[in-house]
């Protein structure tokens, strides 16, 4: 249960970062990209991360069983891992003088 807000909360980590006014002009979508990537590749051998929580339910329903139960964890997680990265952010690259 800890991979999902884990892995979204570094990835909005990166988003906020690439697109911050400090962050070079340009390069926020590689960041996002290889952010994705990475997250991607340690989330699927853990929880088959869908990263998107809608491409998760679609399985979720027609496999049935046990399955529908654990749409929770693919809704609730990544709204905990963004509100402590929305939280955490500020702390981590302070703030900015000419803003």
């Amino acid at each position: 249960m800890t991979a999902e807000p884990l892995l979204t909360f570094f990835f909005l980590m990166i988003i906020l970062g690439a697109t911050g006014k400090r962050a070079p002009a340009g390069f926020a979508p590689v960041a996002a990209g290889l952010g994705l990537t990475l997250i991607r590749l340690i989330g699927i051998p853990v929880t088959n991360v869908p990263v998107n929580p809608a491409r998760s339910t679609e399985p979720a329903l027609f496999a049935g069983g046990w399955a529908p139960r654990q749409l929770w964890l693919f809704r609730v997680a990544p709204l905990i891992g963004g509100a402590l990265a929305g939280l955490g952010y500020p702390a981590v690259a302070g703030t900015d003088k000419d803003a």
